[in-house]
């Protein structure tokens, strides 16, 4: 512990000289780009400090000064460029990926598997994912009889989500990795692997970049985790391996499941049993993740607005009715789908997002002329744009006021409001080539959740909604957040 107590010392020591020196000696071309904050030697590192728990200020700051720029704002390790403009966040959104990278470091084969190949298979999982769900809320929620239960509501929402994912992914179709997604062991991995993984990129960025190496193995647990998912994946994935061995890769009852997607485009170096169980974990970590943060905001909204419930309870029976739990059912429950997007929309995961780092060496230029040389971050600002939503579509009335069904009135005028759709006024997915590609499971998945949970249960708060917990550029649920939820007489 001495060690490491001097290493964390000298990391925040060495920090400050880097992070100083680097803003000292930056690009003078940059100069005329304006700051929030100060620009000095000492004083710029102080605001990045600052910024660790009051970035939303900095970035509503710059918001009202350059609403139609392109501002930056201090880090600990480099400046970020922020850009405002809806006309410059499609500049960034429709930037090929040799110019401006959204993943420069890492073969990110394992997206492809999730923007087509589980996009494909969705109405063929549904199936079995509605099966997860029922199960899942029996086993987390625990409910007896028809009294209340008080519930932390993300820890639940993180528990009922590993259920669904892994069923969802890594459980399709084949009855031994059903077994094993179900294991209480396996999932509560998969749990603690993606709070891991959230607390220690927090611990990280405040690390300097040339010591991460050495203390990220320090600070994160993700190499055990991993160990441990090897233990249930591994057989699954060295089955799949030699199947293809021995029989070729469209072996004869090759399971339709994640494990074989994810062979399927998995590259020489990766047809490995440790690097396909990372794969899975990091695809595992991002949806349990993503996906529990938004429904912990969509019951928050439903629990602090109760007159949404008994609407969009009457559709999902009338839809389930007449076309039973099906992937068709959940297109046409178009309240739940409105109340969701609407739910997105005011409770961002933090005031920016878009990170991008320029990785040509001639820079990239945006459509107003200005240039932000190569290994330059830039980012958008989300929660600004949200809140000029008037301007920027006059359909919108009262854009700061949370109006559940909003969307659904107005699907007939725009069919592309849906909960999946992209724009650069509504980014919980992001936009442009690097929209999210899990996107439509996790609309599907929170649709379900939503129709199952109006059917079955009551939901009501439990005190005064809490607020967002902030870390840099972040915002997360408060996991101390409680609900009150019973079964439905």
């Amino acid at each position: 512990m001495d060690d490491l107590k001097f290493l964390i010392l000298y990391g925040v020591l060495a920090g400050v000289l880097f992070a100083s020196f680097r803003k000292a000696f930056h690009d003078h071309k940059l100069d005329q780009i304006p700051v929030v904050g100060s620009s000095g030697l000492l004083a710029s590192y102080w605001d990045a400090f600052n910024s660790i728990r009051h970035s939303p200020d900095f970035i509503q700051c710059g918001y009202k000064l350059y609403p139609d720029r392109i501002f930056r704002v201090a880090r600990l390790f480099q400046w970020e460029y922020v850009v405002c403009s809806p006309k410059l966040t499609r500049d960034i959104a429709s930037a090929p990926e040799h110019i401006i990278s959204f993943n420069e470091a890492e073969n990110p084969y394992h997206l492809q598997v999730v923007r087509s190949t589980l996009t494909r298979n969705l109405h063929v999982c549904f199936l079995d994912v509605r099966d997860e769900i029922v199960c899942a809320f029996d086993d987390v929620l625990q409910l007896e009889g028809l009294d209340w239960k008080i519930l932390p509501m993300l820890p639940t929402m993180m528990a009922i989500v590993a259920h669904m994912s892994n069923q969802g992914a890594v459980g399709i179709r084949n009855s031994y990795m059903t077994s094993k997604s179900r294991n209480k062991e396996y999932l509560a991995n998969s749990v603690n692997h993606t709070i891991d993984i959230m607390r220690s990129a927090r611990k990280i960025s405040v690390v300097p970049p040339f010591l991460r190496p050495l203390l990220g193995p320090l600070i994160s647990t993700q190499n055990k985790s991993n160990a441990r998912a090897l233990q249930f994946l591994g057989p699954l994935i060295e089955e799949g391996l030699s199947k293809e061995r021995e029989l070729g890769r469209d072996w004869p009852g090759k399971p339709n499941d994640l494990v074989s997607w994810v062979l399927d485009l998995a590259e020489t170096e990766q047809r490995a049993v440790f690097p396909i169980t990372v794969r899975i974990m990091h695809m595992n970590m991002a949806a349990i993740h993503t996906t529990s943060m938004a429904a912990t905001y969509a019951i928050f909204d439903l629990m602090t607005r109760p007159e949404y419930l008994l609407p969009m309870r009457e559709e999902a029976e009338r839809v389930v009715k007449e076309k039973g739990w099906t992937k068709t059912a959940l297109n046409n429950m178009v309240k739940i789908d409105s109340f969701l997007r609407e739910s997105q929309r005011l409770n961002t995961n933090g005031p920016a997002g878009m990170w991008r780092k320029v990785v040509a060496k001639d820079g990239f230029r945006f459509s107003d002329g200005t240039v932000l040389p190569y290994g330059t971050f830039l980012s958008v600002a989300r929660a600004p744009i949200r809140s000029r939503l008037r301007r920027i579509d006059a359909n919108y009335e009262n854009a700061a006021t949370f109006d559940g069904f909003r969307f659904a009135r107005e699907r007939a005028e725009h069919s592309k409001r849906h909960m999946i759709s992209t724009a650069v006024d509504h980014m919980p997915f992001g936009t442009g080539k690097h929209a999210c590609p899990g996107r439509f499971f996790a609309a599907t998945e929170l649709k379900a959740m939503m129709a199952h949970l109006v059917i079955n249960y009551d939901v009501k708060a439990e005190g005064v909604r809490p607020a967002d917990k902030v870390f840099g550029a972040l915002y997360f649920p408060d996991a101390d957040g409680k609900v009150r939820v019973r079964k439905r007489q």
